[in-house]
C-alpha cells in the first residue's frame, strides 16, 4: 500500500506564498533576472513544465526537472512538452495525485538525488508539491526554481534554515495526517537512506 501525505485544505494558503524569492515576470525575461545568482549550485532543480521549458530555452539546463505536460490544471503547449523532454535527460515516471505527496515521490527524489545523471521525472498526477521534499531533499548549497502562477519563478536558495522552514511545515502535513507509516517518509526526508 502507498503512504502519502496529504495538504489539508486549511494549510493550502501556505503553499500560496513563495518559499524563496519570487522573480516577477514572464519567460525569458524573468530567467534572465536571476540567472546571474545561479553561478555554480551544488544542484539545480526545476520543478513545474514553463519553468523547466524557459529555463531549457535559455541554455540553463537543470540537473533534476520535474515536470507532469500540466500547467495550472491544463495540458501545457506541444513546444513546452516537446522541449521539456530533451534528450539530455534521462526520464523516470511517478503516480503523485493533486494535493497529495506520495512515498513514491519522495523515494523517486531520494534516487534522483544520489544520482549523477541528469534525471527528468514525469509525474502522472501533479507536481505542485514536490517542492517540499525537494528542498528537504537537496544538498546544501543547491538552488530549486519553480514557478508561482501569474507572478513568475521562486528561487530557493537550499540552506540549513530553509530546510528548518520546510521541516516544521512538513511536521504540520504529517501531525494532520498521522499514521505510524509517515515515520518512514519523515526519516527519508530526514537524510535516511534506509526506509
Amino acid at each position: 500500500m502507498s503512504v502519502h501525505i496529504e495538504l489539508p485544505r486549511e494549510l493550502r494558503p501556505l503553499m500560496k506564498k513563495p518559499l524563496g524569492t519570487l522573480y516577477r515576470g514572464k519567460g525569458r525575461d524573468t530567467v534572465e533576472k536571476f540567472v546571474g545568482k545561479l553561478a555554480s549550485p551544488t544542484k539545480l532543480i526545476s520543478v513545474g513544465d514553463v519553468t523547466t521549458f524557459h529555463l531549457l530555452e535559455a541554455g540553463i539546463i537543470p540537473d533534476i526537472c520535474i515536470v507532469d505536460d500540466r500547467t495550472k490544471r491544463k495540458p501545457v503547449s506541444r513546444d513546452v512538452s516537446a522541449r521539456n523532454r530533451d534528450k539530455v535527460y534521462e526520464e523516470v515516471s511517478v503516480d503523485n495525485p493533486a494535493g497529495i505527496i506520495t512515498d513514491e515521490l519522495i523515494k523517486t527524489l531520494c534516487e534522483a538525488f544520489a544520482s549523477e545523471k541528469l534525471l527528468r521525472i514525469f509525474v502522472r498526477g501533479e507536481e505542485d508539491l514536490a517542492t517540499l521534499p525537494v528542498i528537504l531533499m537537496a544538498p546544501l548549497g543547491a538552488v530549486v526554481l519553480y514557478g508561482q502562477p501569474d507572478e513568475g519563478v521562486v528561487f530557493v536558495e537550499v540552506t540549513e534554515e530553509k530546510k528548518e522552514e520546510i521541516r516544521a511545515l512538513f511536521e504540520k502535513l504529517i501531525s494532520k495526517n498521522q499514521n505510524n507509516e509517515l515515520d518512514k517518509i519523515r526519516r527519508i526526508l530526514d537524510g535516511h537512506k534506509d526506509p
